[in-house]
């Protein structure tokens, strides 16, 4: 396995403070319903961005 079929789970976010806050103002005003669409295009699109499908299994279990 290269390292670019590796799943990173270590920090590796700068400002992750800044990215969770920017992230929970992305939810305000919504409904549950509109927060669950948002979620799914945002992990759509990062997927997309990742487009190795190894990491983004060892994602969804890492997840799980």
């Amino acid at each position: 396995m290269s390292h670019d079929d590796r799943l990173v789970t270590t920090a590796n976010i700068t400002e992750h403070d800044d990215f969770y806050a920017e992230l929970l103002m992305a939810h305000e005003g919504m409904n549950d319903e509109d927060s669950q669409a948002f979620n799914a295009r945002l992990i759509l699109i990062l997927a997309n961005h990742i487009g190795n499908i190894d990491v983004l299994r060892q994602a969804i279990t890492a997840a799980k």
